[in-house]
């Protein structure tokens, strides 16, 4: 998809004509699906359990892709035990997927916490399990018995990731942060989304946030607008890659999905992604807070 900046998202049909390499005990391709124990309910497979794409390995990401004793994703140490006991080594090329509330919702969260620990050639199937299944491509409920392997993560990189530290300084400097929650969550009417979790003690958003829904990002398809579709999304909230940007949401996987179309799909440098998001901020004391709109 050449008017991207990065070759960072494959179709349908590139992962079924891959489909062999992913069945492979070879650990050249992997496909990964990533849940939640929040995923939807929906007219189709929603969970890993109830049919999968042929050679996915299923991964939660909850219990496998975060520390839930510290609230944080996993220690290095952690993510390479995982990776390596699903067969991937750190040359494997890793195609993530999922479904969610909006399609991919987990598997960038995945894709974000790979990029942080240096894996290098990692992708993601556009429009998701949604996708996949409404264009009837295939699924089964075989599960792969691929070989564990040996994995040696890179990172951490750091500059793909914010802490509160990183939030303070962009208020004070008025760089660009960007919202990526509903509107009702963004004017504090609702703390999360229908059905999830409330997980702060406050409604509202960061002071001089920028209210982008992760909805807007994406075509009616579930797949990712375009590049200028993209581009002039954020230019009318004066993103525009020239300075530093933060990405958040409710606990870090929805901001992972715009930290992908700004860094990866636009290029633009230095976006990071705020994990700790407004589960951290809306329950810090003396956090300043706004309500209402934009």
């Amino acid at each position: 998809m050449p008017e991207y900046a990065n070759d960072v998202l494959v179709s349908a049909d590139w992962v079924e004509d891959h489909r062999e390499e992913f069945e492979s005990d070879d650990p050249g391709y992997r496909l990964v699906e990533v849940n939640s124990p929040e995923s939807p309910e929906g007219d189709f497979p929603s969970r890993y359990d109830d049919g999968h794409i042929p050679g996915a390995i299923g991964l939660h990401w909850d219990e496998d892709l975060s520390d839930e004793t510290e609230r944080d994703i996993l220690k290095k140490e952690g993510f390479e035990e995982v990776a390596g006991d699903a067969g991937i080594t750190e040359d494997s090329t890793v195609v993530f997927y999922g479904d969610g509330h909006i399609p991919n919702w987990f598997a960038l969260y995945a894709y974000w916490e790979f990029k942080y620990y240096g894996h290098e050639d990692a992708r993601v199937l556009n429009g998701g399990k949604d996708y996949w299944v409404e264009n009837d491509y295939e699924l089964t409920e075989e599960v792969p018995d691929h070989s564990a392997q040996e994995y040696h993560a890179r990172g951490p990189f750091e500059s793909i990731r914010a802490y509160k530290d990183d939030v303070d300084k962009a208020i004070e400097s008025g760089l660009p942060l960007v919202d990526v929650r509903s509107p009702e969550e963004f004017t504090g009417e609702i703390i999360a989304p229908e059905g999830l979790q409330e997980t702060a003690q406050r409604g509202g958003h960061i002071p001089g946030a920028s209210s982008v829904p992760v909805a807007q990002v994406l075509a009616a398809d579930g797949t990712f607008k375009s590049a200028d579709e993209l581009r002039e999304l954020y230019a009318d909230h004066d993103v525009d890659g020239e300075e530093s940007i933060i990405a958040y949401c409710r606990v870090g996987e929805r901001s992972s999905i715009e930290w992908f179309a700004l860094h990866e799909l636009l290029g633009f440098d230095d976006v990071r992604n705020y994990d700790g998001s407004w589960t951290e901020w809306g329950n810090l004391v003396r956090a300043p807070i706004e309500t209402g709109e934009e």
